[in-house]
């Protein structure tokens, strides 16, 4: 497809504000996604786009997160492994599912998400102890959460902090940081489906991959020392005009 200096303008900014609210509070596909859609490129396209700029700010922010001792590797490991095959056959349905279908699942979903994160609690901080029954569980959540990844994406990392906070028992920041872990596998995952059908526009993808891996760092840093709430709020009212201009092109 032909790019212009427009698509570039719209992808780029977007997708560091993307890996940057992602980093922190999990939800970034949320912005990302929509950006590739607006910007013109079709959903089989926008989606292979979006999981390799995505896999390099997660890739950093995984990183920032793992120097600072805010992940717990054995269940986000567990979590990782699980999350590999639901990611491909997520992936796989995804690519059976036509445009206009995909942008009405993706209307429906994004404000729903929205709530998701905007209802989301902060879980206080304390000592977990990993029984085998937990891991299971986290096992189970990376699976789950996997297959939503590779079928849909946007809100993955919400769903595995929300997962790790109610189900697993972490507090916010180390689920953040967990959530990394496996999120990095089931993009890796999701976008070896993608690559493999061509899905992938590598002159718009390889530019966006700087400004994710540049949000994912910045992202980490502030979710580390500052929180997520102002973050979140952002990230809301970003939400809720992407959602309006995709409502608007979509009629």
């Amino acid at each position: 497809m032909q790019l212009t200096w427009q698509t570039f303008l719209i992808v780029l900014p977007l997708v560091f504000a993307a890996s940057t609210v992602d980093a922190i509070g999990g939800g970034g596909g949320l912005i990302s996604l929509p950006a590739y859609l607006v910007a013109g490129l079709p959903s089989d396209l926008a989606s292979g786009s979006n999981k390799l700029s995505a896999c390099f700010g997660t890739c950093f922010a995984a990183g920032k997160f793992l120097r600072s001792g805010k992940v717990l590797l054995k269940p986000a490991l567990c979590a990782a492994v699980m999350a590999l095959p639901g990611a491909y056959i997520g992936a796989q349905i995804n690519e059976r599912i036509p445009d206009t279908a995909y942008r009405v699942i993706l209307l429906i979903m994004i404000p729903l998400l929205a709530l998701i994160m905007f209802l989301r609690h902060d879980a206080p901080d304390r000592a977990l102890a990993m029984t085998k029954g937990r891991l299971m569980l986290c096992g189970l959540i990376g699976l789950l959460v996997g297959a939503y990844d590779g079928f849909f994406g946007p809100g993955t990392g919400v769903l595995l902090i929300l997962g790790f906070t109610w189900l697993a028992g972490m507090d916010t920041v180390t689920a953040s940081g967990s959530s990394k872990i496996v999120n990095l596998a089931s993009n890796i995952s999701a976008l070896i489906a993608h690559a493999m059908n061509g899905n992938i526009v590598f002159a718009l993808a390889v530019p966006a991959m700087a400004a994710s891996a540049l949000g994912g760092y910045l992202g980490s840093w502030l979710a580390i020392r500052k929180g997520a709430r102002l973050i979140r709020r952002v990230m809301l009212g970003v939400m809720a005009l992407l959602l309006i201009r995709l409502a608007v092109d979509f009629l």
